[in-house]
């Protein structure tokens, strides 16, 4: 009989992988369970996808070859510890930001292996990009295994842990900063005189738009950026503003501070 996979943790990442999982029949709903805190989210998870809840997984260990931690990462320490005594076979994956394998090997000593990721809010969609690094190399099924429980959320990267804060300062936080730009364009059509569910569709529609073109072109974001300037044209005068201001600076600022704080909280 297949092995099982487990999720402590049953919120919005976690329901993404589990969709996912399932969708793309990497495991079926009754090879997957959850168990949450003292909250609805597991019912309602257990609910839409057919998956069990449990209130406790350490009768189910020995059926479980993967475990997801997708609590919050301050929850780490109230887990039962009884699971981790009784855990030697099982693959811990964990999405917990914040936290270096060196703290998860202390939590989970005997885990067979152990595998920290950064995914991103787009994986909710299926369009996310996770990164991960491992804490022994992984062996050819267990690679396929770890990629493709991640790859529910999207694209897969194998990164080294040393990475995974610039990693997380980049796409972990990146879909903050590009709707926090669409909320800005939005704002700013506003001001220019339109109206604000006009400008709200047209910002949207851009950069959806500009994102397609760039993948699919094959270009480079420079060289779609110079097709459309013109000299001494709008574009131009647009980018112009924007580099007075120092925009690139100001962007680069901002990863760099979020990759501080993520080896702060590492460091916590």
């Amino acid at each position: 009989m297949k092995k099982k996979i487990a999720f402590i943790g049953a919120g919005r990442m976690a329901t993404a992988i589990v969709k996912g999982l399932i969708q793309k029949k990497v495991y079926s709903s009754n090879e997957i369970v959850c168990i949450s805190a003292n909250d609805n989210t597991g019912t309602v998870l257990a609910q839409a996808t057919g998956i069990t809840e449990t209130d406790s997984l350490l009768p189910l260990i020995p059926e479980i070859e993967t475990l997801v931690l997708a609590c919050k990462p301050q929850q780490l320490d109230q887990i039962d510890s009884s699971i981790l005594e009784h855990g030697s076979q099982i693959t811990l994956i964990s999405i917990l930001a914040g936290t270096p394998i060196s703290r998860l090997s202390e939590a989970f000593p005997k885990a067979k292996n152990i595998i920290r990721s950064m995914p991103n809010t787009p994986g909710q969609i299926g369009c996310g990009s996770t990164a991960y690094a491992s804490l022994n190399i992984l062996e050819t099924d267990e690679l396929e295994l770890i990629e493709s429980i991640l790859g529910a959320l999207g694209t897969v990267h194998s990164v080294k842990e040393s990475e995974i804060d610039a990693i997380t300062a980049l796409s972990g936080s990146g879909p903050a900063y590009v709707f926090e730009f669409i909320s800005a364009l939005i704002d700013a059509g506003v001001k220019a005189g339109l109206e604000k569910d006009l400008a709200n569709t047209l910002a949207v529609e851009t950069v959806l738009g500009s994102v397609k073109l760039l993948k699919e072109s094959g270009a480079s974001p420079e060289e779609l950026r110079n097709a459309v300037t013109s000299p001494g044209g709008t574009t131009e005068a647009a980018l112009n503003t924007l580099s007075e201001n120092d925009f690139r600076a100001l962007l680069q600022s901002a990863v760099l501070s979020a990759k501080k704080r993520s080896i702060e909280l590492a460091q916590s």
